[in-house]
């Protein structure tokens, strides 16, 4: 498993009144990583090194 990206309990916290599966937070890590990377490529191909918000 990987590190993951997001905070369990700010998962339950938002998701107000639902239950969270035990494999919610693996899943939402992993969509958050891919938006990264999608965000560092906008940015390479706009030659910057840093990425913003922009590029989400």
């Amino acid at each position: 498993m990987a590190e993951l990206l997001v905070v369990r309990s700010k998962i339950k916290d938002v998701a107000k009144g639902m239950n969270v599966s035990g494999d919610f937070a693996e899943h939402l890590s992993a969509e958050v990583e891919k938006l990264i990377h999608k965000a560092a490529e906008r940015a390479k191909a706009n030659k910057r090194s840093t990425v913003q918000a922009r590029d989400l």
